[in-house]
């Protein structure tokens, strides 16, 4: 395993999170995101590419204006970079049909970009939906 393309990886994927979802840093999610860029696991009505990508990220900031994540852990192998992370925000737009609640919101995903050349070229990931439904009333709270 080349640690130097996984640190780098790790890198841009932090960025991602960080900078573009956590702050809409749009202008670098340009610099991030492959041309050829292709989501595996596009949320419903989404599109697999990379406008589809960008129209996730501002519909989830348009919802959640002060949307981010909290990294616990990242790890590669070569160009291949997990991550951990729990996604926080407060209510104040619609989402998923739900209108602004005001309420606070935190849900869980586990996701997987390829970094090639300083850029992300492909994403799969799964992400806590459910968790947040409920906390926004749009589903039943789950009982023990």
């Amino acid at each position: 395993m080349n640690t130097d393309i996984s640190q780098s990886a790790i890198a841009v994927v932090r960025r991602n999170t960080e900078d573009v979802q956590g702050k809409g840093d749009y202008n670098l999610f340009e610099q991030l995101f492959a041309q050829d860029f292709v989501d595996h696991t596009p949320q419903p009505g989404g599109t697999p590419d990379r406008q589809g990508a960008l129209r996730l990220y501002k519909t989830l900031r348009s919802a959640f204006p002060d949307f981010h994540a909290v990294i616990h852990w990242q790890v590669a192998d070569g160009d291949l970079v997990t991550t951990y992370k729990t996604y926080h925000g407060t209510h104040e737009g619609s989402f998923l049909g739900v209108a602004a609640t005001g309420k606070k919101i935190s849900f869980e995903t586990v996701d997987a970009m390829r970094v090639r050349n300083g850029q992300i070229v492909e994403h799969w990931g799964v992400a806590n939906l459910y968790k947040l439904m409920e906390q926004l009333g749009a589903v039943p709270m789950a009982r023990a």
